[in-house]
This record gives structure tokens, C-alpha cells and sequence, in this order.
């Protein structure tokens, strides 16, 4: 499963791509304002750091000014994904756009007939938002693997990324229901390195090391 990255934040993006498990990253228009940068002039630098595809948040509501912002967008880089929202005028555009060979990322998904209605469109991504499902009282991962059967059914190449995933399980889950990809925050990428008992393990490995006579 791939690892996306979500942020817009320059710093948060130079550090976790120097893990190496970083394949891509996902931004929206709350994260962009929160960096006080013009967008296009950070769409830019994101594009050059990150090792893969960068989702980018098309503003437009209707098909024709989406289609323009999209090929818009598209100039930026050639790793850029159009982020666009689940509705007709977006799901006609997203249409338009696989014609025209740009990959589009269909966004504030929220059950699994609206991502059928993506594939059937040929988004590149649908974005499933679990952790919002979660909010509502709902269990968020059984969308995904609901949406992951749909597909499996009927042969569509879309790919399942899993957006508003809150924590480290959120992560597991997708990759046990077979999601392409997870998009999380540094936070949480930050804890999928983290278990107690490698501390614990490590820290018998340093001590115990250190009694070592004539190391080296």
C-alpha cells in the first residue's frame, strides 16, 4: 500500500520524504491557508519534493470553469493530481479530464455509490473520508471494504486512497482491506514507526552493548 502525505507545509514534507517511504501527497485548501503562501508558487515547490502524485484541490463548481482550473493545475507539473468534489458538475468534468489524459482525484467521498460514480467516470483516485465516518458515529473502514468489492467486482482500474485517516489503526485496516493508498498527516506517519516494545528492546541493545570491552 502507498503512503501519501498530507500537509501542505514545506518543512513537514522535506522531513518525511527523507524516510524514503513517502509515495506521494495529498493537499486540500484548509492546509494551503494554514502555510500563507501563494498557492501556485507552493504548488510548485510541493511538485519538486515529493517522489510521486500531488493532489491539488480544483476550487470550481461547475464543469466547463473545472476542466479549465484543472488544465490550469496541470501546467504546475507532471505529478499533479486534480483534486475535485463529488458532485455532477465535478463528476462530468472528471470525465472530460480522463479524456484528456489528466489523472483526477474525486474527493469528499462519503458512501460507496458515489465512488462506483467515480470509477465510472475514470477518476485515477476516489477518496473515501473514513475518519469523518467514524465522527458521524459509523464504522469508516467498512466503506473502504465496501468500496474495494465494487471495484474487485466490476474491474475498475480507480484507485481506493484512504483520506481522513486519524491514527495509526486507521493505516492498518486500509492496508488489510486492500486500499491502494492512505493519506495521513506527519503525526501520524510519525507513529507507524513507534512500538513499546522496540523501545523497550533497543534500549536492552544500547546497555547491553556498552558493557562490551574493546568495541571497534
Amino acid at each position: 500500500m502507498k503512503l501519501f502525505l498530507d500537509t501542505a507545509d514545506l518543512d513537514q514534507m522535506r522531513e518525511a520524504c527523507r524516510w524514503g517511504i513517502v509515495d506521494g501527497a495529498t493537499t486540500n485548501p484548509t492546509l494551503v491557508s494554514k502555510t500563507g503562501r501563494e498557492p501556485r508558487e507552493l504548488y510548485a515547490e510541493i511538485c519538486r519534493l515529493v517522489p510521486g502524485p500531488v493532489s491539488l484541490e480544483c476550487m470550481a463548481t461547475e464543469a466547463d470553469a473545472i476542466v479549465a482550473e484543472a488544465q490550469q493545475l496541470a501546467t504546475i507539473a507532471e505529478n499533479v493530481v486534480i483534486k475535485i468534489p463529488i458532485i455532477p458538475e465535478g463528476l462530468i468534468a472528471v470525465k472530460r479530464l480522463t479524456a484528456l489524459r489528466i489523472q483526477t482525484n474525486v474527493t469528499v467521498v462519503c458512501s460507496p455509490l458515489q465512488a462506483l460514480l467515480a470509477a465510472k467516470c475514470g477518476a485515477t483516485y476516489v477518496s473515501p473520508f473514513v475518519g469523518r465516518w467514524d465522527a458521524m458515529g459509523q464504522v469508516g473502514m467498512e466503506m473502504i471494504r465496501q468500496i474495494k468489492t465494487i471495484f474487485d467486482n466490476y474491474g475498475f482500474a480507480t484507485q481506493i486512497l484512504v483520506a481522513s485517516a486519524r491514527h495509526p489503526l486507521h493505516v492498518l485496516e486500509a492496508a488489510l482491506a486492500g486500499a491502494h493508498v492512505t493519506t495521513i498527516p506527519l503525526e501520524v506517519m510519525k507513529q507507524l514507526y513507534q512500538h513499546p516494545m522496540s523501545d523497550v528492546i533497543i534500549e536492552q541493545f544500547v546497555n547491553d552493548w556498552a558493557k562490551v570491552p574493546a568495541k571497534g
